[in-house]
């Protein structure tokens, strides 16, 4: 491996990973903890994310439990939610918040594919960026004559290979999403 292939290979990690945060957010109708993780919630005046305001547990497959350590921010934690496009409405019976997760339609799924679609498209142009970004360096140096045109070549065929190995990765992720979602 080469510091070309290492460097484009910790960028397009990046972008599996942005993919992976990206698919979490999509609601499937299982419950899912990560759904909460861009709310925030006004918490005596500071923003502060729910996972560090209650403890979450899912009870059930479809059902997600928030606890507040403190019962006072209850209220908060409800509005924030409501206030939010997670599109589930929170049960709050003053001890704990209950998210009920429904099942989506059928076209809500189709849609929810789309979006899913959508973020590893976006992951994939990411790293062909990286590609170029990669590859750009290694012309950059054989023009000023510290690589040799079969030094190029062969860097330039590494970079590609990572490339590809990345890109059925986030085909993959994208399958499996695939079928998590349209999964009834």
């Amino acid at each position: 491996m080469s510091e070309f292939t290492d460097s484009a290979r910790a960028q397009m990690n990046k972008c599996i990973d942005a993919l992976r945060h990206n698919f979490a957010k999509v609601r499937t109708g299982r419950a899912n903890a990560h759904v909460l993780d861009d709310i925030r919630v006004d918490y005596y005046g500071v923003p502060t994310p729910i996972v560090q305001l209650a403890g979450i547990k899912v009870p059930e497959a479809s059902l997600l439990v928030i606890e507040p350590w403190d019962k006072s921010s209850l209220r908060s934690i409800e509005r924030a939610i409501m206030d939010s496009d997670v599109g589930i409405t929170p049960s709050n019976d003053g001890i704990c918040i209950r998210l009920p997760f429904p099942k989506p339609t059928e076209e809500r799924r189709r849609e929810l594919v789309k979006d899913c679609n959508r973020y590893a498209e976006q992951a994939k142009i990411a790293v062909r960026n990286a590609r170029r970004d990669a590859n750009e360096e290694v012309e950059f140096l054989e023009k000023e004559g510290e690589l040799t045109e079969d030094d190029l070549a062969r860097e330039k065929k590494a970079i590609q290979k990572v490339t590809d190995e990345f890109t059925s990765k986030i085909d993959e992720l994208l399958k499996v999403k695939t079928a998590e979602v349209m999964e009834i």
